[in-house]
C-alpha cells in the first residue's frame, strides 16, 4: 500500500498538532523532512529502535528552511495502530505550522489520506474487526462519560463478544445442514437445530433490545420545558445548566423563541429546549414563539411541565397539561418556587397526567434540581432498566443488518416447526450469518466500507 499522511489533530490553534504517516515508506519520508536535534541532518529511522521519541526540526528539503521544532514518534510494524510502519510528527499546534509540515511530507512521497483511511487500514490489516473500527467513531463523537465508556468497551471488542454466541451457533448449524444435504447417506453427527436457532435469536435480540439505550447515549434526546408564561421555565433552564443562559425578568413573555442548550443528564446527552410560554396572546411575535414552542413539544422525546407552586392552577396550566396528556413520551412535573412560603395545591393538574413524577424545585436556590434530573434520566431509561438490558451502541447500519439476521432466524424456526426440508432451512441460516458478518466485517463489500469510513475525520 502507498504511504499516507494527514493532520491527525483538530482544526484551530492548540498546544501541539500531529501529522501522522502510515505505510511502507513512512520511515523514509519522515527521515527526509525531520532533522534530529538542533543541528543534525536527515535520519534513517530504520536504524533506530522502534517506539522511540526523537527531538528535532521539520525542514523543507527543497529550500532548507526550518518549518518548526518537533518531536518524532517512530513505531515499526506490526505493533502500530494500522499494523504498518507509522510516524507521528508532533509540532506546535498552529494551523500554518501543521499545513507546512504536511506539505513537505506530501512532497517527500506520501499521499494525502482519505477520511478514515488509517482506521480502514487497521481493519484491512486485521488490527480491528469492523465493530471495533466503527467504535472508533463512537469514541471520537462521545458526548458524555457514559457514552465514552460504552464506546471504549466496543473498541475493546465488547460488541463482537456479544454477537459471538449467535455467530458460533449459526456457523455450527450451517455446517451441519450443509453436510446433511451433501452426504445424506453418511452418518452425520446430529445437531439440535431448535436449540442453535434459539441461541442465535436470543443473542441478537439482546443486542437489538439494548440499542434503544445505546441511542440515548450516542445521539442524546431533546427535552422541552413547557408551561404558561412566567412560571419560571427560563430560570429552571439556567438552574439545570448551572449558568445564566436565558434572560429572566418578572415580565411575562420574556422568552419569545426556543432556546436550546445541552447538558449531561446522568450520562445521557440531553438538549433542553426553553420554550415561550404557551397561552393566548395578541402579540404577533409572541404568537410565533408559541407556535415554535408547540412544534418543539411535538418533536421532543420528553417534557417537563413547569408549574408555579405559589398560585392555583389557571386555565392556561390546564391547557398545557391536556396537550401533554395527548402526546407520546414521558413527562415530569416540576413545581417551581418551593423556596417561597405559599404552596398551592395542584391536584387538578396532576389528575390530567397520572403517573408523571412530581418534583418540587426552586430555580432560584437550586433545591430539587438534582431530583428533577434523576427523574428525567430514570424515565428515559425506563425500558432498559425494566428489562435489565445492557446498552448497545450500534449504528443504524448495524441495526438494520441485525434486524435482517433476526428475521431470517425466526423464519427458519417457523420453517423447522412446519417440517420444511433442511436445505431450505440452510438458506435462511446462511442469510442470517451473512447479515451478522456485515456487522463484524466478515461479509462486507467495498461500497459499504467506503460509506462507513467516509464518516470519519481525515487523520483518523
Amino acid at each position: 500500500m502507498s504511504t499516507i499522511a494527514a493532520i491527525a489533530t483538530g482544526a484551530g490553534a492548540g498546544g501541539i498538532g500531529v501529522v501522522r504517516l502510515s505505510g511502507e515508506d513512512a520511515a523514509a519520508v519522515a527521515g527526509v523532512v525531520f532533522h534530529r536535534g538542533r543541528r543534525g541532518g536527515p535520519i534513517d529511522l530504520n536504524q533506530i529502535a522502534s517506539h522511540r521519541l526523537l527531538y528535532g526540526r521539520i525542514v523543507d528539503p527543497a529550500t532548507g528552511t526550518v518549518i518548526d521544532e518537533a518531536l518524532l514518534g517512530w513505531m515499526a510494524r506490526p505493533h502500530t495502530y494500522t499494523r504498518e510502519d507509522t510516524v507521528e510528527l508532533s509540532c506546535h499546534g498552529g494551523p500554518v505550522s501543521l499545513r507546512e509540515t504536511l506539505r513537505v511530507v506530501l512532497a517527500a512521497g506520501a499521499r494525502h489520506a482519505e477520511p478514515g483511511e488509517f482506521t480502514l487500514r487497521a481493519f484491512l490489516n486485521g488490527r480491528l474487526d469492523l465493530t471495533q473500527a466503527e467504535a472508533v467513531l463512537a469514541v471520537v463523537g462521545a458526548k458524555t462519560g457514559e457514552g465514552l465508556r460504552l464506546a471504549v468497551a466496543d473498541l475493546a471488542g465488547d460488541l463482537a463478544r456479544r454477537l459471538a454466541p449467535a455467530r458460533d451457533a449459526l456457523v455450527g448449524l450451517l455446517a451441519y445442514l450443509d453436510a446433511a444435504a451433501d452426504f445424506p447417506d453418511d452418518e452425520i453427527p446430529t445437531s439440535d437445530v431448535a436449540a442453535e436457532l434459539a441461541t442465535a435469536e436470543r443473542a441478537l435480540a439482546e443486542v437489538i433490545a439494548g440499542s434503544h439505550a445505546g441511542l440515548l447515549y450516542r445521539e442524546g434526546v431533546q427535552i422541552a420545558l413547557v408551561g404558561r408564561p412566567n412560571v419560571g421555565k427560563s430560570s429552571l433552564l439556567n438552574a439545570m445548566l448551572r449558568t445564566d443562559r436565558a434572560i429572566v425578568t418578572p415580565i411575562a413573555g420574556t422568552t419569545r423563541d426556543v432556546i436550546a442548550e445541552t447538558i449531561n443528564l446522568d450520562g445521557i446527552p440531553a438538549t433542553l429546549l426553553d420554550t415561550a410560554g404557551i397561552g393566548e396572546t395578541e402579540d404577533p411575535i409572541e404568537r410565533l414563539g408559541v407556535e415554535r414552542s408547540q412544534r418543539a413539544l411535538t418533536t421532543a422525546a420528553a417534557a417537563v411541565l413547569v408549574l408555579d407552586g405559589t398560585s392555583l392552577p389557571v386555565d392556561a396550566d390546564l391547557a398545557v397539561a391536556r396537550r401533554l396528556a395527548e402526546r407520546a413520551g414521558p413527562v415530569v412535573i416540576a413545581i417551581n418556587k418551593r423556596d417561597l412560603p405559599t404552596r398551592a395545591r395542584q391536584e387538578a393538574l396532576l389528575d390530567l397526567l397520572p403517573g408523571a413524577p412530581v418534583t418540587a424545585v426552586s430555580a432560584t436556590t437550586g433545591a430539587g434540581i438534582s431530583d428533577l434530573e434523576r427523574s428525567l434520566a430514570d424515565l428515559l431509561r425506563a425500558d432498559t432498566v425494566a428489562a435489565q438490558v445492557q446498552p448497545a451502541l450500534i449504528t443504524a447500519r448495524q441495526h438494520a443488518a441485525l434486524d435482517r439476521a433476526l428475521v431470517q432466524i425466526q423464519e427458519a424456526e417457523t420453517a423447522r416447526q412446519t417440517g420444511y426440508p433442511q436445505d431450505l432451512l440452510a438458506t435462511g441460516v446462511r442469510a442470517a450469518l451473512h447479515a451478522v458478518g456485515e456487522v463484524t466485517g466478515e461479509a462486507v463489500d467495498e461500497a459499504v466500507l467506503t460509506e462507513i469510513f467516509s464518516r470519519f475525520c481525515i487523520g483518523k
